[in-house]
């Protein structure tokens, strides 16, 4: 398995990914959308999830496909950006036919960021617009780091990000993910900088610093994450995409298998004051061959790809003004 052309999750064909951010707000919005509906599933496992339209994508409910996933901050307020986004896919003349209605149907989830030093003193809740620009930036390629809803996030005691990785399969299948990192755990050992991801690094894609092998994590879980329960505010949100044709169930194990990844990157993840989720997006170009031992392999790239998109989204963020912690660039590079 290797990479595809951008190392990003629009290198599944048909698939498009938009950032907007307000830098004196210090949070922001970003959007998955297929040049066609697609289908979608979810997986959650943290303590303090925060989601919209996340029951239709249930494998006993009646929506078939999606229109688009939002990923955005400013916790429940950043669930607007979904109605941003729908509202231009509205305009656009996408969504799900109901007589004479379009319904854009898209599922979102938020992180908290809240308390990072940006400026949330608004007199109108920002997210619509901040969903509706990210809609129009849409494209193939785009920044990771400091962007979108990773602008502002925080990863135990260094900044968070926008991350994303890919891989073409042995089947020729092609598996993305996107992650906006916001973690309660660290996603690094403390003294060294290595992430805890590195297993899994590919061509030196987050500075290539070596595998740890002074693992604190073991002795101490908290010892490089942050130590203030009382914030309570966290989470971080992910995208799985494949190009395989995959039902809702089928989309559903990709997306539990993929917090394998989570697992991995972040020490400790998945926990009370996180609402880490996992969306997953099959948009259906090419059948599995082996139902089985593709649906394994799957899972087995999601993980893969998600670990990576991780530890990517932290080695790119860059400093901004009030940051409330340190980039790893500024710490460790």
């Amino acid at each position: 398995m290797k990479p595809g052309a951008r190392n990003l999750i629009t290198d599944v064909a048909g698939l498009r990914v938009g950032n907007a951010q307000d830098d004196t707000l210090k949070s922001g919005a970003t959007v998955l959308v297929g040049d066609r509906p697609f289908v979608g599933a979810v997986h959650v496992m943290g303590g303090a999830p925060g989601t919209r339209e996340t029951d239709l994508l249930a494998p006993d409910k009646l929506a078939g496909e999606v229109d688009a996933f939002v990923l955005s901050g400013g916790s429940a307020f950043g669930l607007d950006a979904a109605s941003g986004v729908a509202d231009g896919l509205l305009e656009m003349g996408r969504g799900f036919q109901v007589g004479e209605a379009i319904i854009p149907l898209v599922p979102a989830a938020i992180l908290f960021d809240l308390t990072n030093g940006g400026d949330k003193k608004w007199q109108q809740n920002p997210y619509n617009r901040l969903g509706r620009a990210a809609l129009k930036n849409a494209g193939r390629d785009f920044d990771l780091g400091s962007k979108g809803a990773g602008k502002g996030a925080v990863a135990g005691q260094l900044m968070g990000g926008l991350g994303s990785a890919s891989l073409v399969l042995p089947s020729g299948h092609t598996v993305g993910a996107l992650v906006a990192v916001n973690s309660f755990g660290a996603v690094t050992n403390s003294e060294t900088g290595q992430f805890w991801a590195a297993p899994w690094e590919v061509d030196a894609e987050f500075g290539g610093c070596g595998i740890c092998q002074n693992n604190v994590a073991l002795a101490d879980p908290f010892a490089a994450a942050k130590h203030d329960f009382s914030a309570k505010g966290n989470t971080t949100i992910a995208i799985i995409a494949t190009d395989a044709e995959l039902t809702k169930s089928q989309a559903q194990r990709i997306a539990i298998v993929a917090h394998d990844g989570m697992a991995r990157a972040i020490m400790p993840s998945h926990t009370l004051v996180d609402g880490d989720l996992v969306f997953a997006a099959a948009t259906g170009q090419y059948p599995l061959k082996d139902p089985i031992a593709d649906q394994i392999l799957l899972g087995y790239a999601a993980a893969h790809c998600l670990s990576r998109a991780i530890a990517r989204g932290v080695f790119a963020a860059r400093q901004s003004k009030n940051d409330s912690c340190l980039t790893w660039q500024q710490k460790y590079g």
